[in-house]
């Protein structure tokens, strides 16, 4: 019912529009309508005859009823551009004045409230420190400009070289594709490639436009992330270029950089700059990207300087009928040309000359003298990627409209145009639909979803050769690839400048494997010093960042570039030669004590064997001889149960064996106090009192022992920190208390035995044998006491070592002081070994 009062309507989300024809009294119940309703909305109004504020824009009604407009900014606002000062990148911050006059113009109606806002922003733009000549090259962009141009809906196109990051935003420039990918792809195959050659240490020549400062904030962003540095960045000013007195302070080229990258769009000046200086660049090798690849001109007019060079380009395939176009193109007689572009069509229409150079002399007041340039054949030229892809975007296009204008025709037959006017912005879906693969199971479209034809770039290598411009392809990128499988170089085909190797270009030496890099004074990360890797660290790799700790039970080789597993270590049977040493004297020990058993056996009804009580002396044998066999418990690879064994089994043996000692030592000493009449020490001398002796000094430490196993036992331990390059397998005794406890207890008993055979040692006694019990107890005590610091100095089988030591060298003491003096007597002085000989003895 408000349709006829309703002039226009425009909304902006939640802002609208309204020209109403009518009273201000029918526009408020139109307005109370639409507060009728169920969705919680509420619409409020503003009614004004002459001005009203609609976003940005301020509308006027004129008196001769005509409509303007000017910028809208509320009075209060404050100045809220960025400031020139902020870290923002600086194409970012020089587009800001651009897009400010351009708003401005579009939101403008006429002239003078253009100008009038100008003013106002120019002085905001001041009052925001930006550079004056930056702010009026932007307002006199704006002014040339066209209102009724800047305010037509842009139709959508297809750029056959644009590769500006920004317009792969959907949201801004859904409208835009693009034949080559963004400047992103073709820098990231520059760091591939700087990085497939070892090249860290590189100089930049970037152009002075936006374009230049673009790709340079991209291409040292992928430096930065694969190691590379920037040793110098040179803009191609005119300051730069043709001021040659300046030498030395532009090319103040670092020692080791062999490597420039060309970066942003191609000039003369860079062209100018190779020329001036060549002399300085001559051994240097360049990177150009696309934007400098496809310009073979370049590389005819600095043959020097560029022969060898590398350039990255896209891989376009040559269009169809390019040959007829070269065959049949005539020139055309009735058009006056340059010098130059006579040449170029000469080069066309010719036969036998079509891929020629011609040389062209003028004269060049800039220089004050003659200046030869080879122009490059067109051939040339339309073959260098830019060609191929204005055609694909042509047909790209063309079929698009093919396609949108076939429906057109279905859909609305005779009526094509309102079907065209209804369906043209429909364009942009099909641009993006394009296939370029004709299987339709296979699709596979010209676009990606950013509006960007994907293809593969080719790594060509420049040549100048017999006066003839050369372009040799040695490798390739595809985008598609998997991560680290992108590129594909092969360096056999490529041949470098001056001497045909690959040149060096670094700061610093490589670091070989087993060393790390360390950082110096400089800023530069490539420029660092190699220190070798820690103890217990490796590197495997050239030039690594950190070295990599060897896990605990690894250990580094000697050149430290690979863990080894360490060296296990403990006395085995298979390698070690103390294996057999302390194996052998065991044996030996044992078979001697045996020996000596059975020579008391057969001897034992002698008065030299049954004195000092026989029974002890089978005792100390046996304990002996299990002394000596304790020692194969401490050989071969340690495990719980031998542990556990090793530590209690000498000490019991050795202290069964000391309170045999010990028992013979009372005996003795009980013997000769109890002849007195009326001794009280006649009660003693009985068959019990030894064998108590032996039992109860045994059956402490025996309690002792199990107390230690059922508290905290001997166990396996792995020892990882005595030696940084071996693995000790050891025993770890548990209970350090209970271990020298147990030791302890047996050098008490050695103690009293000594102590008591010391005192009896005197008395007269044909087969007393306190004075050999003395010095076996000193033996005992002498052994022991030097094993304890030796044992606690040493680690791993050394250790074990000390202590074997010191139980084959105490059961070899006790068996030769207290039985090598009776064997002695029984096997070669028998006729000491009689009753009347003892009894002329006690007379004499």
């Amino acid at each position: 019912m408000w349709s006829d009062n309703i002039i226009l309507w425009l909304q902006y989300i939640n802002d609208i529009l309204v020209f109403w024809e009518g009273t201000s009294t029918s526009f408020k119940s139109f307005v109370d309508s639409l507060n009728e309703n169920t969705l919680n909305l509420h619409v409020t109004s503003e009614i004004n005859s002459t001005t009203l504020p609609f976003l940005d824009l301020l509308i006027q009604k004129n008196e001769d009823g005509t409509i303007s407009s000017t910028l809208y900014r509320k009075a209060t606002a404050p100045n809220s551009l960025l400031g020139c000062y902020s870290h923002h990148p600086t194409p970012l911050k020089r587009g800001i004045p651009k897009g400010q006059f351009l708003r401005m113009r579009r939101n403008c109606s006429d002239d003078s409230s253009f100008l009038e806002e100008s003013k106002k922003c120019i002085q905001r733009f001041k009052d925001r420190e930006y550079p004056e000549n930056v702010v009026l090259e932007a307002f006199r962009h704006a002014s040339q400009q066209k209102r009724t141009t800047l305010l037509t809906p842009r139709e959508r196109s297809i750029s056959y070289g644009a590769s500006d990051p920004l317009l792969s935003d959907r949201i801004l420039y859904p409208h835009v594709f693009r034949m080559v990918q963004n400047s992103h792809i073709h820098n990231m195959v520059i760091t591939d490639l700087l990085k497939y050659f070892g090249w860290t240490w590189v100089g930049i020549l970037v152009s002075e436009d936006d374009s230049g400062e673009n790709e340079l904030q991209i291409l040292t962003k992928y430096m930065r992330e694969r190691g590379i540095c920037a040793a110098f960045t040179i803009k191609l000013t005119e300051q730069n270029v043709y001021f040659k007195d300046m030498d030395l302070h532009v090319l103040d080229i670092p020692e080791g950089v062999n490597i420039i990258i060309m970066c942003g769009t191609y000039s003369n000046y860079g062209t100018h700059f190779l020329y001036n200086y060549g002399s300085i660049l001559l051994d240097k090798t360049f990177i150009l990207p696309p934007s400098w690849a496809y310009s073979l001109m370049l590389m005819e007019y600095r043959d020097s300087t560029l022969n060898g060079s590398l350039a990255v380009d896209v891989s376009s395939q040559p269009f169809s009928g390019m040959e007829d176009f070269f065959k049949n193109y005539k020139k055309f007689p009735n058009l006056f040309h340059y010098q130059s572009f006579w040449t170029l069509l000469d080069l066309m229409a010719g036969n036998d000359d079509k891929d020629s150079f011609i040389l062209v002399n003028f004269n060049d007041e800039r220089y004050n003298g003659t200046c030869q340039y080879t122009v490059p054949s067109l051939r040339n030229f339309l073959s260098a990627g830019v060609a191929p892809r204005l055609y694909s975007a042509v047909e790209v296009l063309g079929k698009a409209l093919h396609e949108m204008f076939l429906f057109i025709k279905y859909k609305y037959k005779d009526d094509s145009v309102t079907g065209f006017i209804h369906n043209r912005r429909k364009l942009q879906r099909y641009i993006q639909m394009m296939k370029s693969s004709p299987d339709p199971m296979r699709p596979s479209y010209y676009f990606n979803e950013q509006g960007e034809a994907e293809h593969p770039y080719k790594i060509i290598n420049w040549l100048y050769l017999d006066e003839a411009t050369h372009v040799v392809d040695i490798g390739n990128f595809s985008p598609c690839a998997f991560s680290g499988e992108n590129l594909h170089i092969n360096p056999q085909s490529i041949t470098w400048k001056h001497t045909n190797k690959i040149p060096v270009s670094r700061c610093s030496d490589q670091c070989l494997p087993g060393s790390r890099k360390k950082a110096t004074e400089t800023i530069h990360t490539c420029c660092y010093y190699c220190v070798p890797c820690s103890e217990g660290e490796i590197s495997n790799i050239t030039d690594a960042d950190n070295c990599i700790k060897c896990q605990s039970e690894e250990w580094p080789n000697e050149k430290r570039d690979r863990c080894l597993p360490k060296v296990i270590e403990f006395i085995s049977y298979q390698n070690d030669a103390m294996a057999y040493v302390f194996s052998g004297v065991s044996v030996f020990g044992c078979l001697v004590t045996g020996f000596i058993f059975l020579i008391f056996i057969t001897y034992r009804h002698t008065p030299i064997v049954k004195a000092n009580n026989r029974n002890l002396s089978y005792v100390l044998l046996v304990s002996i001889i299990l002394s000596f066999l304790s020692v194969f418990l401490f050989l071969g690879r340690p495990n719980d149960v031998t542990c556990r064994l090793r530590e209690t089994s000498f000490g019991i043996f050795f202290s069964v064996a000391i309170s045999s000692l010990l028992a013979k030592t009372v005996i003795v000493c009980v013997a000769f106090k109890s002849t007195k009449p009326g001794s009280p020490w006649r009660k003693w001398l009985s068959v019990k009192l030894p064998h108590t002796i032996v039992l109860l000094c045994s059956s402490l430490q025996v309690v002792l022992c199990v107390i230690w196993l059922s508290i905290s036992p001997p166990f396996q331990d792995l020892d990882t920190q005595s030696y940084p390059d071996k693995i000790i397998i050891q025993c770890n005794e548990g209970s350090d208390i209970c271990f020298y406890s147990m030791l302890g207890y047996m050098g008490l008993l050695s103690a009293v035995s000594f102590v008591l055979a010391f005192m009896v040692r005197t008395l007269p006694d044909s087969f007393n044998e306190a004075k050999y019990i003395t010095f076996s107890m000193l033996l005992f005590c002498s052994v022991w006491i030097s094993m304890i610091p030796a044992y606690l100095s040493t680690r791993g089988k050394y250790m074990v070592a000390v202590e074997i030591f010191a139980v084959i060298v105490s059961s070899a003491g006790l068996l030769a002081c207290v039985f090598f003096p009776k064997c002695f007597i029984i096997l070669f002085k028998s006729e000491m070994n009689k009753n009347t000989d003892l009894l002329r003895k006690r007379k004499e």
